[in-house]
């Protein structure tokens, strides 16, 4: 067989894309294949079994519409685009999550869709069940609360509030992420899947969980109403109220649903009670309410049934891997304790290590400063010793000069005393000396005066000689040479002698007084030195007791 015989034989395909709440995927199908064929190809793209209670949804003409099984893909009025889009999403909603959501895979594309629908505000959710809700779903998506890790601010790109809520409270988003970090918490322990299934608990017992809302008209006057359907029944709510419905039709209660063109009667089981007839804008919209309650209806009766072998054996399955999750959840939780406990310890041993080193350090800072603090004090030890040796030095010279001082001082006070007395010794001999000079004087001025009376009666003598001579003998001169003559001339010879020698006596005698007034004149300038001498050196003492006085 040739190659282009083989190609001839493939198939035709189409490309479609299958978008989940959180994540994209692609498939080529045959032109052949059913609705079914695509449906059972992504739920085993996805590992889901519980296929019942999901669809594949697309939007025409503004209006959502799911994928028929029964059908072809490329019959049903779809989207003409390559390629063609579809939502896989849950198309009907169980009564009891707890119960009727066996596998993980179920449970967490239920979570993820009611989470979306929250946040959209398809569903109303009070703003203390909105942080509730929210606080679960970081539990789902971080674990358990570890304040080292998830510091504040970590939730800031997470959507986990209705923007109602937000704009009813003005709180910032720190707030916000404080009062749902406080209930997170709260929620140590708790695995993803559990965590899921807590919030799913919550959501089904909010009004609007699991209702698809129509626009109806109860009469041909068009009386503007809401039809929703969920798994418990058909409810009628007003225009402007989806929380409380008017009226409700349990499927327990309904014993017939029919649909023709844009009428759709509900028969009740009491035949005595009223049937209920409205009306829809459009005939697509009746079908797709008419799908919707056949689907609810079936799933209701299911419940209510024997459960199928596929069903117990998933409900076996589901228990064991609970029970296995469960002694798998302890183990790790155990292990997380004991992890948990090795790191306290391990913190606390690196504590306590980290605590001994810094007391180690602080001993050696503090050994340290010691040895700095005792070579200090050797320092200061020998600088005082030093010190005290230069002081005792010090003292000693100190002593010696008091010594020498008080030497000096006993010498300067005998020094004093000799030149005191060495002092009255000259006042007594300046005394004297005045007194001899007086005397002296004095004798000078007898002798003078003696002198004087010499030189007079001397020259009275000579005078009275002359006179004599001159009486006695007037012709002496004429005759020389007569004898008597020369008898009068050795007279007068003998005169003369005596007159030389009182002369002599008297040029002695004023010789003498000469010496001895020169003698007194140099001892009486040489006292006058001595006695500057001694007031000089008496002063100098003086200044020497006073300096001896300040510095002692």
């Amino acid at each position: 067989m040739s190659i282009r015989g083989l190609k001839k034989k493939q198939p035709k395909t189409f490309k479609v894309r299958i978008i989940t709440v959180d994540a994209e995927m692609e498939f080529s199908c045959e032109m052949k294949w059913k609705g079914k064929d695509l449906f059972d190809l992504v739920c085993r793209a996805l590992g889901l079994r519980e296929t019942w209670f999901f669809g594949l949804q697309y939007t025409i003409k503004g209006m959502c519409t799911w994928l028929k099984m029964d059908k072809k893909v490329l019959d049903q009025e779809i989207p003409k685009e390559d390629p063609i889009s579809f939502h896989f999403l849950a198309k009907f909603y169980p009564e009891k999550v707890e119960e009727e959501l066996l596998q993980e895979i179920t449970q967490h594309l239920f979570f993820l869709q009611v989470k979306k629908q929250i946040l959209d505000e398809e569903i109303y959710c009070s703003p203390e069940a909105t942080v509730l809700l929210a606080s679960y779903a970081v539990q789902a998506k971080y674990g358990d609360y570890d304040p080292n890790f998830h510091e504040p601010g970590f939730l800031a790109h997470d959507e986990l509030l209705p923007k109602r809520v937000l704009r009813q409270y003005q709180l910032t988003a720190e707030m916000w992420e404080e009062k749902i970090t406080a209930w997170y918490a709260e929620h140590r322990g708790i695995a993803r899947d559990e965590a899921e299934m807590n919030y799913l608990k919550i959501a089904q017992d909010l009004e609007m969980y699991g209702v698809n809302y129509f626009p109806i008209a109860q009469n041909k006057n068009h009386t503007d109403l809401l039809l929703g359907v969920d798994a418990k029944g058909i409810h009628i709510y007003s225009i402007n109220n989806r929380f409380s419905p008017n009226k409700s039709f349990e499927w327990s209660s309904i014993r017939n649903i029919s649909c023709s063109e844009k009428e759709l009667t509900i028969k009740p089981l009491d035949k005595k009670a009223e049937v209920f007839k409205f009306f829809s804008s459009q005939l697509k919209v009746n079908k797709l309410i008419f799908q919707l309650c056949i689907g609810n209806h079936d799933l209701f009766m299911r419940r209510r049934k024997v459960d199928s072998i596929e069903i117990q054996q998933m409900k076996a399955q589901a228990r064991e891997e609970k029970a296995r999750k469960k002694m798998e959840n302890q183990r790790l939780a155990r292990e997380k304790q004991l992890r948990e406990e090795a790191e306290r310890a391990k913190e606390e041993l690196e504590r306590r290590l980290f605590q001994l080193e810094d007391e180690a350090r602080q001993a050696n800072e503090a050994l340290l400063r010691s040895q700095e603090a005792a070579e200090l004090l050797a320092e200061k030890a020998q600088i005082a010793e030093e010190e005290a040796k230069l002081l005792a030095q010090n003292a000693a010279e100190a002593e010696q000069e008091r010594q020498r001082l008080e030497i000096t001082a006993l010498k300067s006070k005998e020094e004093k005393r000799l030149m005191e007395q060495k002092m009255r010794e000259a006042e007594l001999i300046a005394v004297k000396l005045v007194k001899e000079s007086d005397r002296r004087a004095k004798e000078a001025e007898h002798l003078k005066q003696d002198l004087h009376e010499a030189r007079e009666a001397e020259r009275k003598a000579k005078q009275k000689l002359l006179d004599i001579t001159r009486l006695n003998y007037p012709h002496m001169a004429k005759y020389p040479q007569y004898s008597p003559g020369d008898s009068r001339d050795a007279n007068s010879d003998k005169g003369s002698i005596k007159l030389d020698l009182k002369d002599i006596d008297l040029k002695r005698l004023s010789f003498e007084i000469e010496r001895e007034r020169l003698d007194y004149l140099e001892n009486s300038r040489k006292f006058e030195d001595r006695l500057k001498e001694l007031k000089s050196e008496i002063h100098a003492l003086k200044l020497e007791e006073k300096q001896a006085g300040l510095y002692s």
